[in-house]
């Protein structure tokens, strides 16, 4: 074979040779991609059906999951799912009409949205501090949930009393937060529950159904309960029905 023959079959089998090199390292980064996208929507949809229990932060390797999830439309097309079947719920009640037909709201990420400052908190991979959190809600900067102030304001233009229940302290979130939910357009609710010195140190379950037996002692019929946390939810006298909205940021017990 010839010497210039010769180089011209190096240099094919050298091409040759790269773009197999090429195409080995992108099959991998896929690869590697695929695996942790597919385990992290097993990992959501365990955290979603209460079956990951108790968790403290989000995996590492889900930050960009979880960021995707919330901010490229696919958090905001279940929570429209969520509330149409609330909405569906709401259309076949017949309330009783003597002002005591009752829902339940909770705040946090149900009513109004702390999406910005989990951001800055690698989205929930970072472990939960109170003190940050604190001042990030003291802000007033929470944005309103689009699907819950439409739920919200459907319910309140049927005759329902709608009363937000939160965890948060009174004491010293009780104004701010009174003044973010007016400005977000949560106007006309029964009353704002917030947690006071006496339910300090009970944890959500047991502080939310306690005070959902003292809605019910006043004689009030809880038609539905709301919240982004199976918390909000479980206990006692948790309502007639309940809707559990989408959080894979974070855990309250």
């Amino acid at each position: 074979m010839a010497h210039r023959e010769l180089l011209v079959l190096f240099f094919f089998l050298a091409v040759l040779c790269k773009g197999m090199s090429i195409r080995h390292h992108h099959s991998t980064k896929n690869s590697t991609s695929s695996i942790n996208g597919s385990f992290c929507l097993s990992w959501r949809l365990a955290v979603e059906t209460n079956n990951e229990l108790p968790w403290r932060t989000v995996p590492t390797q889900c930050s960009q999951y979880v960021e995707d999830y919330l901010i490229r439309g696919q958090y905001e097309r279940d929570l429209e799912l969520i509330v149409e079947q609330a909405f569906n719920y709401v259309n076949g009640i017949s309330l009783v009409g003597d002002g005591m037909d009752a829902w339940i709201l909770d705040v946090d990420d149900t009513c109004i949205s702390n999406i910005f400052y989990y951001k800055s908190k690698n989205y929930g991979c970072d472990p939960y501090d109170p003190a940050a959190f604190r001042a990030w809600a003291i802000k007033g900067w929470c944005t309103a949930i689009p699907s819950v102030l439409r739920l919200f304001n459907k319910l309140i233009n049927n005759g329902f009393k709608v009363i937000l229940l939160t965890g948060r302290d009174k004491e010293t979130l009780g104004q701010v937060t009174i003044d973010n939910l007016r400005n977000q357009g949560f106007i006309g609710y029964n009353r704002l529950i917030m947690r006071s010195a006496a339910y300090k140190g009970q944890s959500a379950i047991l502080y939310k159904s306690n005070i959902r037996k003292q809605l019910e002692d006043e004689g009030y019929r809880i038609w539905g309960n709301v919240g982004d946390q199976w918390s909000d939810l479980q206990g006692n006298f948790s309502g007639n029905r309940t809707f559990k909205l989408p959080n894979p940021m974070y855990f309250v017990p």
